[in-house]
């Protein structure tokens, strides 16, 4: 999962929100009207419990863990995670495989293999697996998904954002209030913004460089990080952001990569896919035209499609 400093740089007028940890990350929530913020938690609690019931690799009563013990047997899935599962291939096929939801048992060898906050630096690093399959591979017809056996599915990265994009629709639908969601750095709105527009400030640190957004309605944004959900094993410094063909995080080539787009899943997919990528991904994202701003090893900033250089932009 990917996660930023993303936060509204002051209280905008006529508006309430809230604030809470959950996943080991910031959770916020923005209404334009008061009256709507019990409802709006209540609506976004409810989505993120069946999203954690449906992709956590942390519950061992999950259908991903289900799906990773079918031996290669077709199984049955719920509405929610076929979307999910569905999202993260579509990641897949619009990356060339750099979003890869096949990565689990990678990961896991890396000994992300519980919460981050739970993770033991003395344990020796694993021998790294070899890779058992590819996105490819996943057999997935409507509701029913085969995995070749030993494969164990990582859709963190696609699921929260997809998450964001679900519970800015879902409370604007229960309340007809504008909204903007943001888990941990990943932000969807819904709804009319307030005057002015939802304001963003995006900073992963005190001590990074920061940037003023101003989202309009129905905008949103992604942030992929190399500094967040890091951890040391066997001497070795590593962070959440797996390169598929290889089964070690990704070089940080950049520190953190924001983009904004019409959903976060949109955002989260270019902005996952360019930390794999490194120097690479400024000219794939700027063959796409999408707004994005790259912080790279050394806190310098580079700015594409339509990303000021004063590091200020309206994203649409």
């Amino acid at each position: 999962m990917t996660v930023s400093h993303e936060r509204p740089t002051e209280r905008m007028a006529d508006t309430a929100e809230v604030h809470w940890q959950r996943w080991t990350m910031d959770m916020q929530i923005i209404v334009t009207e008061p009256d709507a913020i019990g409802a709006a938690r209540r609506c976004v609690d409810t989505e993120l419990d069946a999203v954690e019931a449906a992709v956590s690799r942390f519950r061992p009563d999950s259908e991903i863990n289900t799906l990773a013990s079918s031996s290669g047997r077709p199984t049955q899935v719920s509405e929610l995670l076929a979307e999910m599962l569905s999202a993260a291939l579509l990641a897949a096929r619009q990356t060339d495989g750099d979003v890869d939801p096949t990565i689990g048992a990678a990961v896991i060898a890396l000994g992300y293999d519980r919460d981050v906050t739970a993770l033991d630096s003395s344990v020796p690093l694993a021998t790294t697996v070899s890779r058992l399959a590819t996105w490819s591979m996943v057999s997935f017809d409507n509701r029913t998904v085969t995995l070749p056996p030993g494969v164990v599915l990582d859709l963190g990265a696609t699921a929260k954002a997809l998450a964001a994009d679900r519970c800015a629709a879902r409370v604007h639908a229960a309340t007809g209030a504008g909204v903007l969601i943001n888990l941990g750095g990943d932000i969807a709105t819904a709804g009319s913004a307030p005057a002015g527009g939802w304001q963003v400030l995006v900073q992963d640190g005190d001590d990074e460089p920061a940037s003023l957004v101003v989202l309009s309605s129905g905008a949103a944004m992604a942030t992929s990080s190399t500094v967040r959900r890091s951890w040391c094993r066997g001497g070795q410094l590593l962070h959440h952001v797996l390169d598929p063909r290889t089964g070690q995080s990704a070089d940080p080539v950049w520190r953190t990569v924001t983009v904004a787009a019409a959903s976060c899943f949109a955002a989260n997919t270019v902005s996952t896919a360019a930390i794999i990528r490194g120097w690479r991904a400024l000219n794939w994202i700027r063959a796409q035209g999408i707004a994005a701003r790259l912080v790279d090893s050394d806190r310098i900033v580079h700015t594409i499609g339509g990303w000021p250089n004063d590091d200020t932009c309206r994203a649409r």
